[in-house]
């Protein structure tokens, strides 16, 4: 669908546009990189040593401590998803260069959370193989385009790829060997790090399983563009960056939203401030659940995080 300008009525179209290099692309991510994906910069052009000859284009750190890699690309090319494939492979076998790098990027020691690695291309489109190819690797890739009009507004939009976990027989013949076998180390380390919604249910009462699991349910039923990523201490559900952080408790189930609670104050008696409390997760406004009351009492405020991190 083109882009039009609206003036008193009368609709324009507005021509798209590129930039001029995909440095340029680079600047415009790495300076906006907390309104794009709530990451934290790290550095920049990350060279992976002599051996592997390579640079990566942005490294960062995710808000729940995961390291992230970022790759460009201003024209459609294959030559992206196996470069990003290939520094996710060397970044699972380089934990301490990554630390180092983030030790001298921020001035607090932070414990990274090695369980998954996110990995994000972007580029103006991909061929229907590639986007077969990442979805067979099982590994944690995400694919964005954007659109750059000439009016200056710039369009980011993420592909839904869902990874079945495994390369079929039929595409191991067709690939670089390298690059399959980058392809099952990542999704072995993926696989061995990656928490469940169940593991969080285990040994809770069977009222607060029920909860978690309307929770879960609603949560999901918002938008399919929802992603559910499982932690060891709770439970993240993000489009771009974490709406909702879920925690299940003995008795109760505890929501971290992605609100200012000075603006959203949240359900009287169930919800409090926890911008200056530590706790699991993200999220400034912490709301209990107990019951189907409280998740009802709950279910506008999901809805306006929803909204508020660009749903």
């Amino acid at each position: 669908m083109p882009l039009f300008s609206n003036s008193q009525g009368k609709l324009s179209p507005v021509r798209q546009a590129n930039f001029i290099t995909e440095r340029e692309l680079q600047h415009v991510v790495e300076s906006n990189l907390e309104v794009l994906f709530n990451c934290r910069f790290v550095a920049s052009e990350f060279p992976t040593g002599a051996q592997h000859a390579g640079r990566i284009d942005t490294l960062a750190l995710s808000e729940d401590g995961n390291p992230v890699i970022i790759e460009y690309k201003k024209v459609e090319s294959s030559e992206l998803i196996n470069q990003s494939l290939f520094y996710l492979a060397w970044l699972a076998d380089h934990h301490g260069d990554f630390e180092v790098a983030l030790q001298k990027a921020i001035d607090k020691h932070f414990e990274v959370d090695w369980s998954s690695i996110r990995v994000i291309c972007i580029a103006p489109n991909y061929r229907r193989y590639d986007l077969f190819a990442v979805q067979m690797m099982g590994a944690d890739i995400e694919l964005w385009t954007y659109r750059l009009f000439d009016n200056n507004t710039i369009y980011f939009e993420e592909i839904q790829t869902k990874p079945s976990g495994a390369l079929l027989d039929s595409e191991q013949s067709s690939k670089n060997p390298v690059m399959v076998e980058a392809g099952k180390k990542a999704a072995r380390t993926r696989a061995t790090g990656v928490y469940t919604f169940d593991q969080h249910l285990k040994s809770k009462p069977e009222h607060v399983r029920e909860l978690a699991l309307a929770i879960q349910d609603y949560v999901l039923s918002l938008s399919p563009s929802i992603e559910e990523t499982p932690k060891k201490m709770y439970v993240a559900y993000r489009t771009t960056q974490n709406l909702l952080c879920l925690e299940v408790q003995k008795h109760r189930v505890i929501l971290y939203l992605k609100l200012d609670p000075r603006e959203a104050k949240g359900p009287p008696s169930i919800s409090r401030d926890v911008s200056a409390v530590g706790h699991y997760g993200t999220g400034n406004l912490e709301i209990r659940v107990s019951n189907l009351e409280d998740l009802e009492a709950a279910k506008p405020f999901i809805e306006m995080a929803y909204h508020n991190v660009g749903g």
